[in-house]
């Protein structure tokens, strides 16, 4: 489970009106259209079908590699000239490299403000550098998706896209739930995976799992990776709350459980070779090894034996508190700390007021804006146009505005509501005691 949100900014510091700032908050993770679902693409899409998720204990590596690359994926064909408008609608490239697409202009870009900060390149005061940076954690490094067919499944995308899983554990943010049917999802895969290369076949006949699992030790490969499920490996240290993403090479690693869904044998195999010939500029580092080796380590990756997933659970709700709660605490321990960086001021944001306000990333307007006692009062515009209050009993007789944060919670342990779209969108949910300052201030008649 991601760690939770402990009243520190965990993408900036405390934030003040000061402009220099703007560039770093106008989009940070990703859109919040409203705090229910409201797609402008129809029904909310159902989850796609589960997984493979572990190769049969003591099976032979070419078997498993077979029941792995076997796999008949029933979805729709995909266009990739739809894919292409898709991934301009949703602006991948706000946050992605690789999308074909132009960069999105720096004051939009999510990570690309926070890695100028980080290296000293953004236009403010040393100061605000300095005060910055000290707090910047979250969207300093983000998987390009050049050459994804050369590296990825199309199948294993298009369920990535309707059903975002947590597959980088020391990357804090995910990928968000963007308003995507399976169809469109679908049309995105082919889009991205169309220039895919034509590999010659690997067999895995005659690999060594065992080999590869000694390659995967003396290669230090658990340095970067995990590899969840599998007994005794040398694993990497756990992500700890308000940790910075320093290295990369470690941060964008995958959790090398969901390789044999991603990947095929021939593209691990070519991948562990050559990884820059695959994806120039990657951050895996080309290790030596012989062909055989590559695909003893190939075997052991695609078909060790993996024990079931740990089941997440979704954290207790607190009793609402009785001591007296203020906006101005809840402003300055939840809405100034994440809830702006999408839903703010259009003035205050250079014309842009994030996503959850003004739109972005597929969703529309919303006019919500949570800057300011008086925008959260004002609520957002639903998908005929009327004003509704975000207060008001949504899903489960809560407020829509603590529902999306629950939602937000079940989301990381992989109980996603069709209903309603988690808060916030992309970030890791916030904490019991957040969660709880905010229904306590609305329970009490939301004091300034």
């Amino acid at each position: 489970m991601r760690p939770r949100s402990t009243g520190t900014c965990p993408t900036l510091a405390r934030s003040t009106r000061a402009r220099p700032l703007l560039a770093a908050l106008v989009a940070l993770a990703a859109g919040a259209a409203a705090c229910t679902s409201g797609d402008t693409r129809g029904p909310a899409p159902a989850a796609p079908p589960a997984a493979q998720d572990g190769g049969a204990a003591g099976a032979p590596a070419a078997a498993a590699a077979m029941a792995v690359t076997g796999a008949v994926e029933a979805a729709p064909a995909g266009d990739p000239e739809r894919g292409r408008r898709l991934v301009a609608e949703v602006q991948c490239n706000r946050c992605h490299d690789g999308t074909g697409q132009a960069p999105a202009p720096r004051e939009a870009h999510c990570v690309a403000c926070h890695q100028d900060i980080a290296a000293g390149r953004f236009q403010a005061p040393a100061a605000a550098l300095k005060r910055w940076n000290e707090h910047l954690v979250l969207l300093r490094e983000v998987p390009s998706l050049e050459a994804l067919g050369d590296r990825v499944r199309g199948g294993w995308i298009r369920g990535f896209l309707l059903d975002p899983r947590d597959i980088r554990p020391r990357l804090h943010a995910t990928m968000p739930r963007l308003p995507l049917g399976p169809q469109q999802a679908a049309d995105i895969a082919a889009y991205l995976t169309r220039d895919r290369r034509a590999l010659p076949p690997v067999s895995l006949e005659g690999a060594s799992a065992a080999r590869g699992r000694a390659l995967y030790e003396a290669k230090g490969c658990g340095t970067c990776h995990a590899f969840t499920g599998v007994a005794g490996v040398t694993a990497v240290a756990p992500v700890r709350p308000g940790e910075k993403e320093t290295r990369a090479v470690g941060a964008l690693a995958p959790d090398l459980r969901v390789a044999r869904d991603r990947m095929e044998p021939e593209s691990l195999v070519a991948w562990l070779l050559d990884p820059a010939a695959i994806k120039p500029g990657t951050p895996m580092p080309r290790l030596p090894m012989s062909p055989a080796e590559a695909r003893d380590l190939a075997a052991f990756v695609l078909t060790a034996p993996l024990s079931p997933r740990v089941p997440e659970r979704v954290p207790d709700r607190l009793p609402v508190l009785t001591r007296r709660v203020t906006y101005e605490e809840v402003d300055r321990r939840v809405f100034r700390v994440t809830c702006r960086h999408c839903h703010s001021e259009p003035d205050y944001a250079l014309g842009d007021g994030g996503p959850g306000n003004t739109g972005g990333f597929g969703f529309k307007p919303r006019g919500l804006n949570l800057a300011t006692y008086e925008g959260i009062a004002a609520g957002y515009v639903d998908d005929h146009g009327e004003r509704r209050s975000v207060f008001a009993a949504g899903p489960g007789g809560r407020s829509r505005l603590v529902a999306a944060l629950v939602a937000r919670q079940a989301e990381e342990a992989g109980h996603p509501d069709p209903a309603v779209r988690g808060m916030p969108l992309g970030l890791p949910a916030l904490g019991p005691e957040e969660i709880q300052l905010v229904e306590s201030w609305i329970a009490q008649g939301r004091p300034q």
